[in-house]
């Protein structure tokens, strides 16, 4: 199967690299340079993932992963410098699923790509899995993982691919503590390396999605100095 990759970033000579990189593997690449061609593409053609520049003209990568989360849930990486640390994190609060510091390592690009993709191929796939085996309930929140549907309170809860991973890791195991490393880890299939402090924006974004009050959770919850685990 060829997946189709957006990439946005308003520097020319980033956008060449990456389509060197990821030539390599087949993959169908689109471009864009700023915010409004890439929600203009998306519109246009088939999209199983975004490549997502913060800092560009017209409309940046935030404005843009705004906008773009009313409509999709495919995964988007964003292509951050160091310095916008701030940014990062607002996007990923937007909804984005993973980020990449320039400059970067070609073979990070790539797994990091190939980790997203898996996901969020697994979300959208639901033929031939046991639906009698799939079914997890933990309090009212309800994850039928064959289906890959979240319902809260019986109302629909739309989720990125790494909010629903991270929110299925949790409901296995029902009130027992994870730390970030450990929901890192099991989430990403790596090791951390100091990046597991993106768990706590993702876990922020999934309690706006689930809780009444998200500053006072009712299903998930921080254990302090630990880490995160699920209530009934």
């Amino acid at each position: 199967m060829a997946y189709h990759i957006l990439i946005c970033d308003d520097e020319r000579d980033i956008v060449s690299a990456l389509k060197i990189y990821l030539t390599r593997d087949d993959y169908i690449l689109h471009t864009a340079y700023n915010g409004k061609e890439a929600l203009s593409l998306l519109q246009q053609e088939h999209i199983d993932l975004v490549l997502l520049d913060i800092m560009m003209p017209e409309m940046d990568g935030i404005a843009a992963m705004q906008e773009l989360r009313k409509s999709y849930n495919i995964p988007v990486i964003l292509l951050t410098a160091k310095s916008e640390d701030t940014d990062k994190i607002s996007g990923l609060e937007l909804g984005a699923d993973d980020y990449i510091t320039k400059p970067f390592n070609p073979m990070e690009v790539l797994a990091r790509i190939k980790s997203q993709l898996r996901r969020y191929t697994q979300l959208g796939s639901a033929a031939g899995t046991e639906k009698s085996a799939s079914l997890l309930r933990v309090g009212s929140i309800v994850i039928n993982d064959a289906e890959k549907t979240v319902t809260v309170d019986g109302d629909p809860v739309s989720l990125t691919p790494t909010e629903y991973a991270i929110l299925l890791f949790l409901m296995r195991s029902p009130d027992q503590v994870f730390s970030p490393q450990e929901i890192y880890t099991s989430v990403r299939g790596e090791l951390p390396y100091g990046a597991e402090g993106t768990i706590a924006v993702h876990i922020r974004h999934i309690r706006e999605k689930i809780e009444i009050d998200p500053a006072e959770p009712r299903f998930l919850k921080a254990v302090w100095g630990q880490g995160y685990k699920l209530e009934g």
